[in-house]
This record gives structure tokens, sequence and C-alpha cells, in this order.
């Protein structure tokens, strides 16, 4: 009977075993989906564009606008000066396209009367912006952002900083 009693020890023995390896195994699965899952949420690799970058030397800039697809801006110059434009529509992100005026036509913005010769129109709903960003038609619920404009040290180049809204009115004069 002794030797039947050890037999059902060992048994109960190796089955409590391996039990706890079971048990084991299952949290190590839990516990390796639950950080692959976490991990997941946090990525290690940033897949924005940078947001200051050189958009070329003054004089490759002709008068008038030019469009920078890459970084949906408008580099806008007038004789010695420039700005920057956002091509984004601020109603739902859409790339707005420069018209020119066939005549220029006069307006009032902010309180003073200004001659415009281009627009923005938003080809998704329609909205539209004076040359200097202010809507005034369409869902856009705020005007073009507008970004700073300097020239680099090094090359003298023009560097456009897309983290750093200006007011309708900076200028940079080269």
């Amino acid at each position: 009977m002794k030797s039947q009693t050890e037999a059902s020890a060992r048994g109960d023995s190796r089955r409590g075993w391996l039990h706890k390896l079971g048990i084991g195994g299952l949290l190590a699965g839990v516990t390796g989906m639950g950080y692959a899952f976490v991990r997941a949420l946090v990525p290690n690799v940033l897949y924005e564009a940078p947001q200051r970058f050189k958009a070329g030397t003054p004089d490759q800039f002709p008068e008038g606008a030019t469009f920078l697809e890459d970084q949906r801006v408008f580099i806008v110059r007038e004789q010695r000066t420039f700005h920057a434009i956002s091509a984004a529509c601020t109603h739902l992100g859409c790339t707005v396209k420069m018209v020119s005026l066939n005549q220029p036509k006069k307006v009032a913005i902010g309180g003073r009367e200004v001659e415009e010769t281009r627009e923005f129109h938003c080809p998704c709903h329609g909205s539209k912006y004076y040359g200097d960003g202010t809507n005034f038609a369409g869902p856009a619920p705020k005007p073009l952002a507008c970004y700073r404009v300097e020239l680099a040290p090094e090359d003298g180049q023009l560097m456009v900083n897309l983290d750093e809204p200006v007011s309708r009115g900076f200028r940079l004069t080269v």
C-alpha cells in the first residue's frame, strides 16, 4: 500500500507542478501581449516633415507668389519684401489655389482699404481668401496662417518656420 500512496503523491506533485507551469506560461503570454500593445501606442519614429526649412535664395523667387508643394506654403515676394502664407484651408485642410485677378480690386481688410491682385480659393468647399490670407467667403472659420521668414546667416537662403505663426503684417525685407 505504501507504494500506491507514494505513486499517488508523486502524481499530485507532478500535476501541481504542471498546473503552476501552465499558469506561469499564461501570465508570461498575457504580459508579452500587454507590453506589445502599450509599445504600439508609442512610436519611436516621427514621420512629420521638418517644420523649419530652407526655401531658396531670395533671387530664386519671382515677383508674386510661389507655391512650395512639399511644405504646402506660398512664398510671396513684393519687390524686396517676403512673407509666407499657408496653403492649408482652415476649414478642412484642403490645399488652396492662388488665383490672379484680371483687375485689381479694392477691399476693406481690418479697417483699411487695400488693393488686391490675387486671391486664394479652396476647391473643396468654396472658401475664399484675400491675398494676405484673410477669409471672406465660404465655410472657412479663420484666415490662412502666416509664418516667420528669415535669412539663414550661413548661406543667405530664406528660412521658413512653420512652428512660428506671425501676424498678417509681418514682412522680411532683404
